[in-house]
């Protein structure tokens, strides 16, 4: 028997008890069943103790374990929060780096367009000088051998 059993059989064996008149509400009891029960419970008690020592120590080892498992998933999460940021770290600085390498390329290539447009113009502008001077110099020569066989005609 437990002690939940014990208990009702005295609650039973209280609600079966003849009260006495003009006692206020005093009843007679079996005193020897009565005593017989609490032998009972004390017997059965130090057990039931055990057993609810034994659930408290079983639910305090399982919340340890429960608090340990959340702390290690709490160091691994930050120790991947911090893997997460320092990749992001990197990438924003590889990005960073990509694209002033992308503006300094535009730019180069702006000066080096600019320096190639101004080099063409300049032979060009020689070239048609030169072509210039060689065009006079051709209608020169011409206008004196035009001139020199009239003379000699």
């Amino acid at each position: 028997m437990n002690i939940e059993e014990i208990l009702d059989m005295m609650d039973d064996t209280l609600d079966k008890a003849w009260s006495l008149p003009m006692s206020g509400g005093r009843c007679v009891v079996d005193v020897e069943q009565i005593r017989e029960l609490l032998d009972e419970i004390r017997i059965n008690l130090p057990g039931e103790i055990k057993q609810a020592k034994n659930i408290v120590a079983d639910r305090n080892e399982i919340l340890r374990a429960a608090k340990a498992e959340a702390e290690q998933l709490v160091r691994r999460a930050e120790d991947r929060a911090r893997v997460l940021v320092s990749q992001e770290v990197v990438l924003k600085e590889a990005q960073a780096k990509a694209n002033e390498l992308l503006s300094q390329t535009q730019s180069r290539t702006k000066e080096m367009k600019a320096a190639a447009q101004e080099f063409s113009d300049s032979r060009l502008r020689e070239t048609e000088e030169s072509l210039t001077r060689a065009l006079a110099d051709l209608r020169e020569t011409r206008q004196k051998l035009k001139t020199t066989g009239r003379n000699q005609l």
